[in-house]
């Protein structure tokens, strides 16, 4: 999942808690080898060799992911894309660090990227495409997957409280740590990673951060992020980063990317229907500035404005 997961843990065992916490780290890797579009032999692969030739079973695990995945499409209007990945390798962030693609690459892979080209069959447990190019890249979403599985594990364990992050881009907070009354987890400044923006507490509840500095380049004085839009096949311009607050890691990673596509004006009505979710926007603001606006679910408009110079 190209990133380190991190596990602070409080246990009443501690000659079970090291086995535990091995037992949590084996279940991420098992997600990777599940999910990943780098592995060539992971059953996700397998999915975007085969799917336009035929439709490919799987097992109800990764089918019901992806039917979830393919849920958030639906809701955000297509904002949260899973078959977005012809367009990051148009845009040089497969494996890459971002590239100007001529205007016949991306008509070509425009051409591919949609959740109408997934055919899902709950009977069957299949999935197929409508034409080859088509592919599905679980990278926006699986990370979420993976901390829920642990956050899921942990419980069964009777751990009562930990502090489980994928990369410090998800982030799940279960119970708090002695003497708290949760997990206190900083949000980096969208301009300055080196300073903190906001601190929020966590306690039940995960952090997810879409961010547009975490890859990016600059061509023509215009700097690209990899967070793309998938209806217009170019990346999002204006938003430095979004930060959700949710019930799940799976939630708060689908939620980030759509809200960062969306923007914080488009995005109003699809948090009123989300009344458990918070939302930080950060704009830029001025040379080296930003500005958040928070937005809660069941809030019709914004409620808090801040401004920061960056030095």
């Amino acid at each position: 999942m190209a990133c380190v997961y991190a596990i602070d843990a409080y246990g009443s065992d501690p000659a079970a808690l090291p086995h535990i916490l091995d037992q949590a780290f084996d279940e991420v890797d098992r997600i990777d080898r599940l999910m990943s579009h780098y592995k060539a032999d992971s059953p996700l692969s397998r999915v975007n060799r085969e799917a336009a030739r035929r439709p490919v079973a799987v097992d109800a695990e990764l089918f019901d992911f992806i039917a979830d995945a393919m849920r958030y499409n639906r809701e955000s209007g297509g904002a949260f894309d899973i078959t977005v990945g012809p367009l990051m390798k148009a845009w040089g962030f497969f494996g890459g660090e971002g590239r100007l693609p001529s205007d016949e690459e991306l008509a070509a892979a425009r051409r591919h990227v949609g959740g109408a080209h997934v055919v899902l069959n709950p009977i069957e447990k299949t999935i197929g495409f409508d034409e080859p190019g088509v592919e599905l890249d679980l990278g926006g979403i699986a990370k979420g997957y993976a901390v829920d599985r642990v956050v899921g594990l942990l419980r069964q364990r009777q751990i009562a409280a930990a502090l489980v992050s994928a990369g410090g881009s998800t982030i799940y907070g279960l119970g708090a740590p002695p003497g708290h009354d949760g997990w206190d987890v900083t949000i980096e400044d969208p301009i300055d990673s080196r300073k903190a923006a906001l601190t929020v507490t966590l306690k039940d509840r995960a952090l997810s951060v879409a961010g547009s500095s975490q890859k990016s380049f600059e061509s023509g004085g215009v700097r690209y992020s990899h967070i793309m839009d998938p209806r217009t096949g170019r990346p999002v311009q204006g938003m430095l980063s979004v930060a959700v607050l949710a019930s799940s890691g799976t939630a708060g990673d689908a939620l980030d990317d759509a809200l960062f596509v969306m923007g914080e004006e488009r995005s109003r009505a699809y948090l009123e229907k989300l009344p458990d979710t918070e939302a930080f926007f950060f704009f830029e603001d001025a040379p080296r500035a930003w500005k958040v606006v928070h937005r809660h679910g069941s809030a019709s408009h914004s409620y808090w404005r801040q401004h920061h110079e960056s030095s």
